[in-house]
């Protein structure tokens, strides 16, 4: 099986943490989408799997696109590879693009999953990141889109914010189980290069969190979120029964992908490239960068992706692909995490334990072969 992936990397504004690739320059929106399609025809065949099994338009702000626009895309693909299999087409959007009409017309394409970037249910966290919805819209578009009948809706939670502890983050994690979502993302805020929050902590204007409140408050969500059903999936990803996200998943598991669009990347299990260009170079021809995978950067690849999810790796699976060697070295290693809680072992699986995701960069680095 196989993912697609289209970047639709427009915004009305950027948010005051983010660091990807997107522009503010809406007049290029129709040449760069029309690009997008050049792209899906010319570039289809990086990727040897035609039976695709997911969809992803992210961004940017892919709601930014009338709901037609991602049929238009769902029936290119339909061109170059097989769709039977589809099960998941996920959209991101932003709360104050939902309004009624544009669910309505949403209804009317293949879309069946929502990724609503909600990031607070505050108010006052949502201006301090420079969101374009409040509180109230958002839970509005929640709303509006259980009532047309998507059943499969994700939002985004950030925590880590200077000066918003517990209390917000638990406002915002009950306002999450009140609307019966099916799917959290929560993502710990990392401070960014070239970003608003990066120019404020430079100036003095706001800090990082410390360790233990980062610690605090990435206990709360396990506690809220688990208690309440879901499950801790993936380091920053939690889910009721039956709705992991399928295409995220797919990424941690080594499928196959392709990316379209500017920023996007794709892999095919030997190489990975992207197509990072300005815009307006974009619209005109592609040019991409990438690399070849040796079996170490494989190796690591696989070491990183298996070890954000629950399951683990497994060690057979490694001896199977890397030899006994690298089974022995892997082990060897893990033994000081073993000892100190952060890393199991049970039988063939090696996992960092949930309530240890938090350090799983630390851990997961300490594993790769230089």
């Amino acid at each position: 099986m196989a993912g697609l992936y289209f970047h639709i990397p427009f915004c009305k504004r950027i948010c005051a943490y983010c660091d990807f690739f997107r522009s503010a320059s809406l007049h290029l929106k129709e040449g760069v989408v029309s690009a997008m399609h050049d792209e899906l025809r010319e570039e289809h065949s990086f990727i040897s799997d035609r039976d695709v099994r997911t969809i992803y338009f992210g961004g940017g702000t892919p709601s930014l696109l009338a709901p037609v626009e991602f049929q238009r895309f769902i029936d290119d693909a339909d061109r170059y590879f097989s769709l039977s299999d589809v099960g998941e087409i996920t959209i991101e959007a932003n709360p104050d693009d939902i309004d009624a009409k544009y669910v309505a017309e949403l209804r009317r394409t293949a879309v069946n999953r929502v990724s609503l970037g909600v990031q607070s249910f505050n108010d006052a966290e949502l201006r301090f990141m420079n969101r374009r919805h409040n509180a109230e819209e958002a839970v509005a578009a929640v709303k509006r889109l259980q009532d047309a009948g998507i059943e499969n809706i994700t939002i985004d939670l950030i925590f880590g914010v200077d000066g918003f502890g517990e209390d917000v983050l638990r406002q915002s994690l009950m306002q999450a189980l009140e609307l019966q979502v099916q799917h959290v993302s929560a993502y710990h805020l990392t401070i960014e290069p070239s970003t608003t929050f990066h120019r404020r902590l430079c100036r003095g204007e706001m800090r990082e969190v410390d360790e233990s409140r980062s610690e605090a408050e990435y206990a709360l969500i396990e506690s809220v979120l688990c208690g309440a059903g879901f499950e801790h999936y993936e380091v920053s990803n939690y889910a009721r029964e039956g709705y992991r996200s399928r295409h995220n998943s797919s990424y941690w598991q080594g499928v196959q992908y392709l990316g379209i669009g500017p920023g996007a990347h794709s892999f095919n299990g030997e190489q990975r490239r992207w197509c990072s260009q300005r815009l307006e170079d974009y619209v005109l021809s592609r040019e991409f960068q990438g690399e070849q995978l040796s079996l170490k950067d494989k190796y690591n690849e696989l070491i990183m992706t298996s070890l954000r999810r629950v399951e683990g790796i497994s060690l057979s699976d490694v001896e199977r692909s890397f030899g006994a060697e690298c089974r022995k070295r892997l082990v060897s290693r893990a033994a000081r995490w073993i000892d100190t809680g952060d890393l199991s072992l049970d039988g063939d699986s090696l996992h960092i334990p949930t309530s240890r995701f938090l350090i799983s960069d630390a851990v997961i680095e300490s594993l790769f072969d230089e």
